[in-house]
């Protein structure tokens, strides 16, 4: 501890420089490390949404494909994008750690970017323009051509793998944990890295969008792919100023070596006394250099023998499990924004003035905004109010805040069932139902289920990146990271597996179906419905399991408290070094 007082200038929570060198908190990390991190998001967010966001248009504008299909390939390739950060924790916790595992993925990325460009670009990558109504009835892509487009956005997929998980840790620990003033603006950071993502976003929302179609999709694609390369080279322009946490091995292998020696002991009773659990002190872990393996005793593998700091971290991993399955299905709520939202716009009334048209997906650009206004709320006003009431340097928990959210969402989807079923009305009104003719409504109807989208986002994904980042063990920070990334890729596969299955089940028995390629037949007001019913069930289940859930102590607290047990015991020795008798 007093060498601790002696050498504060240096950061206390392990991290080093590329070297593997302690760093001084004055010329490493902070705020001036995360401005080159923050930039970054802000480009590559621009390069995500500039093609995820008008995606479904291309498939079927120039793909030929049908409402089922592009918004489901849509859906699996976003899914994919949220689920690969899995292998990008796994690569920089067990190997080669956050900075490098980023900066090979980053290449990744890009090349898949570049190879995109190239598909949307040359003619004989496409099938040729079609001037059908229903476009289903066109040319359909070539196996080569689906193959060169797929390829190019699966490697994309691979690439955001390794960058997603890694990029708000690396930023996350500029903060030293340790010292109180780092501390507080570590509270921040999550709410002002959302903030910067979505300058990106809205820029991708409303100015790609625009190009893509007006202009071209060339120039619609090669604008975001030169910002993802942009993005690159500001991160490592700040380089010399990051602090580093050096991997501490496979998470997974921890996780799986504590599940499988408590499976072969599941037998054996847990004594009362806790000098008779495994645990490796100072000399027993030197001693281990000089340990013989041939003559090691079986029952002291790592297999079959775990310390009571790995079985503690596993159950803290597999803790926080239920609060993952909680937030499935508001992920795929998040999953019709860029699939069933933009669809429902191509129909209605885009015009501003006599030539402007609006793009259907530039409405994404309301809840980039919403998100923005209402994160700065959050922050400075409605943290500052709860802070007085609670007493929580957060204002409130990080699941509370969850749980807004996840009420905010069955809202949202009422709002949209009900804008629908107008929609819908009007359509049958004018007689545009079985011909697929524009709806006379103005586009800006959809407005509010976009705004209410931006504004659960600021409580619950803001927080659910905060809460499995801040709850995940300090070896297992990427893995942690990656479970609120996991959560978006799970959504989106359940929202394919779900929109095909409703689909197939209302199309039984001579029925049109919920959802065809003609949304003026179609029946979004019942789908979304469902998804407020399903929405409301699992805030139940939410409930439910934050009331089992325990916070892991925080370790700065935890530091606060043994140095003042030790000061009270180093007076305690003192006063009996004056008072023998005592």
């Amino acid at each position: 501890m007093e060498e601790g007082g002696l050498n504060n200038e240096y950061t206390q929570d392990g991290t080093v420089d590329l070297k593997g060198k302690p760093v001084l908190r004055s010329k490493r990390g902070g705020w001036k490390a995360c401005s080159f991190i923050v930039v970054y998001e802000v480009f590559e967010r621009m390069a995500y949404y500039g093609i995820s966001s008008n995606l479904v248009l291309y498939l079927t504008r120039k793909l030929h494909q049908g409402t089922v299909t592009s918004a489901n390939n849509v859906t699996n390739w976003v899914g994919t994008i949220w689920i690969t950060p899995i292998l990008g924790a796994y690569v920089a916790d067990a190997h080669l750690g956050r900075y490098w595992t980023f900066v090979i993925a980053s290449i990744i990325y890009l090349s898949g970017m570049s190879l995109l460009t190239l598909s949307v670009s040359l003619p004989s990558l496409k099938p040729p323009s079609c001037l059908e109504k229903d476009l289903t009835k066109c040319k359909k892509a070539s196996p080569l051509q689906l193959a060169v487009f797929y390829g190019s956005l699966y490697t994309l997929a691979l690439g955001t793998g390794g960058t997603k998980p890694n990029i708000s840790t690396i930023g996350a620990d500029q903060f030293d944990d340790f010292d109180p003033k780092e501390k507080a603006h570590k509270l921040s950071f999550f709410n002002w890295w959302m903030f910067s993502i979505f300058f990106g976003t809205l820029f991708a929302n409303t100015v790609l969008v625009y190009i893509q179609d007006n202009v071209g999709w060339t120039l619609g694609y090669a604008l975001p792919t030169l910002g993802l390369a942009i993005s690159i080279m500001i991160f490592l322009g700040g380089s010399p100023f990051y602090r580093h946490k050096l991997p501490n091995g496979s998470p997974f292998t921890k996780m799986g070596r504590v599940i499988v020696a408590a499976l072969r002991k599941w037998r054996v009773g847990v004594p009362n006394d806790p000098k008779e659990l495994y645990e490796l002190d100072l000399e027993e872990f030197l001693n281990k250099a000089c340990v013989k393996t041939s003559s090691s005793s079986s029952t002291t593998t790592p297999w079959m023998l775990c310390s009571v700091t790995q079985v503690e971290e596993t159950k803290q991993m597999l803790r926080m499990l239920p609060i993952l399955v909680s937030t499935f299905v508001p992920s795929i709520m998040v999953a019709q924004i860029n699939t069933l939202f933009v669809k429902q716009g191509t129909t209605l009334d885009r015009s501003i003035g006599k030539s402007f048209q609006i793009p259907p997906a530039s409405l994404g650009a309301f809840v980039t905004l919403s998100l923005l206004v209402s994160v700065v709320l959050y922050d400075r006003l409605f943290v500052k109010i709860m802070k007085k009431l609670t007493k929580n340097p957060r204002g409130i928990t990080l699941l509370q805040r969850m749980g807004i959210g996840l009420t905010i969402h069955i809202v949202i989807m009422v709002v949209a069932s009900l804008t629908e079923r107008y929609r819908l009305g009007v359509a049958r009104k004018h007689g545009v139902v079985e011909n697929g003719g524009r709806v006379p409504i103005s586009i800006f109807i959809l407005i509010p289920q976009f705004v209410l989208m931006g504004t659960a986002d600021a409580f619950l994904e803001v927080s659910k990146i905060e809460f499995f980042y801040d709850q995940a063990p300090e070896s297992m920070k990427s893995l942690g990271t990656s479970y609120s990334m996991t959560t978006l890729g799970v959504g989106n596969f359940l929202s394919s597996l779900i929109l095909s299955a409703v689909s197939r089940i209302t199309s039984n028995d001579h029925h049109q179906g919920w959802i065809l390629n003609n949304l003026n037949a179609s029946h979004l007001d019942y789908y979304y419905a469902f998804f407020a019913v399903l929405n409301l069930l699992n805030l139940l289940f939410f409930v439910v399991v934050t009331k089992f859930y325990v916070y892991k102590a925080e370790v700065s607290d935890s530091i606060k408290i043994l140095t003042e047990e030790l000061k009270e015991n180093a007076v305690v020795h003192e006063f009996n070094q004056v008072n023998p008798r005592n």
